[in-house]
């Protein structure tokens, strides 16, 4: 497997001008209203067309292009890592980022002219490791010796998937014959047995993997013991359960999460972070409508941003909205 499995390479990889999302998507501008001062159109970076990223990502667009009335734009992306990558860049003025990326685009990506910052946190995204039903594959460790998907090139998943396997001995490119593919991808070899398993992080449901799971019975590996263990070298990760009933699961399973924040740089006009955070929170049903992980956005919720800091417009508003 290419070196790019290396957290410091990805990252660097993401954070390079004219970033591999060129050609992956285009942005389509939904909204003009009476804009504040600052009239750059507020682009989102997202993610994949079946992944959380992108179906909120689309909603806030919405939202934002009526309140606070500002060109919006959404950029489609291979997540997390690409994501900063585009905001350092200045093709987004908001990211959506994993927590550990977040973290780790800031110390070790390009170094951006003006700090990475958090309008809020959103839903947390929880590892998949997603095996057929029949599969003899029981436990992270099993994964030695089989076809295994670690995540897109400039994902998130990418940087989580080699640190889950470092807690069993095992790395990507010594112990197993991985290969690098995106959600949409990832679903498609598995249904096809190309792959043997994969790794995907994302909210509960993830759409993707809600539709595999009606075409053929899946599992998802249980990590809680590996989290366990994760955590005494990166405590930004935390143990999470998926319901039964979730992707036709028999029983709960424990596994890894993250938290999920909006990025921004630190030039964004207090004004205008400060309007983005309020229409967010004005409709928070528009978002839950827009996916289930929607509903996870909650003003007591959306300021535990740490360890990135929320933007001071940002602040603002959280302070202003009911007393908070």
């Amino acid at each position: 497997m290419s070196p790019a499995l290396r957290r410091r390479t990805v990252l660097r990889a993401g954070l390079g001008a004219g970033l591999g999302a060129a050609g992956f998507g285009t942005i389509a501008l939904v909204g003009i209203g009476c804009a504040p001062p600052d009239t750059t159109p507020v682009v989102v970076a997202t993610g994949g067309p079946q992944g959380v990223y992108r179906r909120l990502g689309d909603a806030l667009a919405g939202i934002w292009g009526v309140d606070p009335g500002v060109p919006t734009g959404v950029l489609a992306s291979e997540g997390s890592v690409d994501n900063v990558g585009m905001l350092v860049s200045g093709r987004a003025r908001v990211a959506f980022c994993a927590a550990d990326v977040a973290v780790d685009g800031a110390v070790d990506g390009a170094r951006p002219r003006h700090p990475l910052q958090a309008l809020a946190r959103v839903h947390d995204d929880a590892i998949h490791v997603v095996v057929p039903a029949e599969s003899p594959i029981r436990r992270l460790a099993d994964l030695r010796g089989r076809r295994v998907s670690v995540g897109a090139r400039n994902s998130g998943v990418l940087v989580i998937a080699p640190r889950l396997l470092a807690t069993v001995g095992l790395t990507a490119e010594r112990d197993m014959d991985a290969v690098m593919l995106a959600l949409d991808d990832s679903v498609a070899a598995l249904e096809r047995g190309r792959i043997d398993a994969f790794f995907w992080s994302g909210g509960v449901p993830t759409a993707g993997v809600d539709q595999l799971s009606r075409r053929r019975p899946v599992r998802l590996l249980d990590l809680g013991e590996e989290t366990a263990r994760l955590r005494t070298g990166y405590p930004v990760y935390d143990v999470t359960t998926v319901p039964a009933g979730t992707y036709r699961l028999p029983d709960p399973v424990s596994t890894t999460s993250v938290r999920n924040v909006l990025l921004v740089t630190a030039d964004m006009t207090a004004t205008l972070a400060g309007s983005l955070v309020t229409a967010m929170l004005a409709r928070r049903d528009a978002l839950a409508l827009a996916d289930p992980a929607g509903r996870s956005i909650d003003p007591r919720v959306a300021i535990g941003t740490q360890p990135v800091a929320l933007h001071p417009g940002a602040v603002a508003a959280y302070r202003a909205f009911k007393g908070l």
